[in-house]
């Protein structure tokens, strides 16, 4: 799958977000090392701290489906969900939670997730890495020293 064709669905779920609230809806399309995809988009509540990330939701669904040890890459793309088209010309990124997931994904496979953050028309792509977005992250490795 090219990284056109990723960021094409992922932009495809924002327009299934339920973002009545922000009116930012972000969609997260992820690819596992078997050429497996599966997508996610948020969900807000009007209890704000219940909502659910598009990262977190495809996260979830991922790991149903072929297990997050699998993830290869991620593509995340928001903006403007109301009309038939996501838009926005800005890239977008994980928040902190979600950055911590796909952290817990890269852990579990060891090897450094590659993230497309595109912009909602598509336009605009930055192409990152969780290591390089969340550096000395914290993850399952690190309870090694555990009981």
């Amino acid at each position: 799958m090219t990284e056109k064709e990723l960021i094409a669905l992922a932009r495809s779920a924002a327009l299934k977000a339920y973002a009545p609230y922000s009116g930012f809806s972000v969609g997260c399309a992820i690819e596992s090392v078997d050429g497996h995809i599966v997508t996610g988009a948020n969900m807000e509540n009007a209890c704000y701290r219940l909502g659910l990330c598009a990262e977190q939701s495809a996260l979830t669904t991922a790991q149903h489906a072929f297990g997050l040890d699998k993830v290869k890459r991620i593509a995340v793309a928001g903006g403007d969900g109301s009309g038939d088209a996501l838009q926005g010309a800005a890239p977008v990124t994980p928040c902190g939670g979600c950055r911590q997931a796909i952290l817990e994904a890269a852990h579990l496979s060891g090897r450094d997730i590659e993230i497309l953050a595109a912009s909602g028309d598509g336009e605009a792509m930055e192409r990152l890495t969780i290591e390089a977005i969340l550096p000395h992250g914290f993850g399952p490795k690190n309870l090694e020293d555990g009981a």
